[in-house]
């Protein structure tokens, strides 16, 4: 049995959130399966030493229509590229009907889907869970993990500073309204090096080269290594050694969970319920005057994040 899953999510959070449901489709048909995927999930990197996945192909779509897949000749073209592995089976994590025609035309026997057309509203996670437990009759976590190999583990670990606490700071977000002041992040490396000597981590990406130089420049600066040169699967066993990671809701928060990461997770305009309850690792730390249920992408509560709750929730996780 050839098993293809296609998750058509943009985020490489949201291809982390389904990971265990990917594992679990895997233990089912007892091999590995292969997976289609957009290349801003960065799901090659992610799964490269995952042993349940056999192969991750990339879903060419593009905001700008202008992808190889895109189209009426992306199509055809995404019919070929499927039709050429002879999958048996195939489950669709979304209600698009396009691809359900693309794997119908790709002469897959067997396709498992969410309901067509119910598109918005639905909730990722417990959507994702259900269909997976109704598709193979048992119910599963929505822990994710991700795989790396041990050895890459302890390559990184020996040009590490593994005497200090090793501290991921997510301070990338995927915009201005999701990102704690650098300040922020500044004054809480240097109060927890107070308490605990730490070497910090810079999760961020090209882009956020002027908030990696404020922090580098800073006091705290020579206790700062950012990563931000680095290829995901290159940050991979780095984070993986790390004792937390404290942060955005961004993808290196999702990361860092799946990592088995104590993670405190600033969600200052995301909803809570659907991106920070899905991993017993994810600590929520929340605007001032909302609870859980009322987070949501329009909170704007950058400003509300309190920064003793922030530091006495690492302090606490770095202590226990």
């Amino acid at each position: 049995m050839k098993v293809l899953i296609l998750i058509n999510k943009v985020g490489l959070g949201d291809c982390i959130i389904h990971l265990n449901y990917i594992h679990e489709i895997s233990k089912k048909y007892e091999k590995p399966v292969s997976i289609l995927a957009k290349e801003n999930t960065r799901a090659k990197d992610l799964f490269q030493d995952d042993p349940h996945i056999k192969e991750v192909i990339t879903l060419d779509r593009l905001e700008d229509e202008t992808g190889s897949h895109d189209g009426l000749n992306g199509f055809i073209k995404l019919i070929k590229d499927i039709k050429e592995k002879k999958f048996d089976k195939v489950f669709i994590f979304n209600s698009s009907v396009r691809y359900f025609l693309v794997c119908k035309f790709a002469g897959i026997k067997k396709i498992a889907q969410y309901p067509l057309f119910k598109k918005k509203g639905q909730h990722v996670v417990n959507t994702a869970k259900i269909f997976t437990e109704n598709e193979i009759d048992k119910i599963v976590s929505t822990q994710p993990k991700l795989f790396v190999n041990q050895d890459k583990i302890l390559k990184a670990q020996k040009k590490m500073s593994l005497n200090n606490k090793c501290i991921v700071l997510g301070i990338s977000a995927s915009g201005p309204t999701k990102r704690w002041e650098i300040k922020n992040f500044i004054k809480l490396s240097e109060k927890i090096n107070q308490k605990f000597p730490s070497k910090f981590y810079l999760a961020a990406g090209k882009n956020d080269q002027p908030l990696i130089n404020e922090i580098s420049n800073s006091n705290i600066g020579s206790n700062c290594v950012s990563l931000n040169n680095l290829k995901i699967n290159e940050m991979l066993p780095i984070i993986a050694n790390c004792n937390l990671y404290c942060g955005n809701d961004t993808g290196f928060m999702h990361i860092s969970a799946a990592l088995n990461l104590k993670t405190v997770a600033l969600f200052m305009d995301s909803p809570v319920l659907a991106y920070g309850k899905y991993s017993k690792n994810i600590n929520v730390i929340i605007p001032e005057g909302e609870t859980e249920e009322t987070t949501t992408h329009d909170t704007l509560g950058a400003d509300k994040i309190s920064f003793d709750k922030v530091y006495n929730k690492c302090i606490e996780l770095l202590t226990n």
